[in-house]
C-alpha cells in the first residue's frame, strides 16, 4: 500500500478518536448507555405475543387489507359508472 493511504488512515483515525473523546467528555456516551439500559428494562416489561397470537394477528391484518382493497375497487367502479352516466 502507498503512503497516501496510511496518512488518510491516520487522519481519519485521529478524527474519529477526537470525536469519541469529545463525546466522552461531554457525557454523551454515558447518556447513550443509560438510554440503552432503560430501554432494555422497559422491553423486559412488555407482554410479547405468542407465536399463535402473532400468526392470528398477521392473518387478520392481511384479510382486512384485502377487504379494504376490494372495497376501494368496488367504490371506484361504482363512482366511475355514476360519473360516466352523468356525462
Amino acid at each position: 500500500m502507498n503512503t497516501k493511504f496510511y496518512i488518510q488512515l491516520a487522519v481519519w483515525s485521529a478524527v474519529i478518536l477526537g470525536a469519541f473523546a469529545l463525546a466522552w467528555r461531554a457525557g454523551w456516551i454515558a447518556k447513550i448507555a443509560t438510554y440503552l439500559e432503560e430501554t432494555r428494562e422497559e422491553l423486559r416489561k412488555c407482554n410479547w405475543p405468542t407465536r399463535d397470537e402473532l400468526w392470528n394477528s398477521t392473518v387478520l391484518v392481511f384479510l382486512v387489507i384485502v377487504a379494504l382493497g376490494l372495497f376501494t375497487i368496488g367504490s371506484d367502479y361504482v363512482i366511475l359508472k355514476a360519473v360516466r352516466s352523468l356525462l
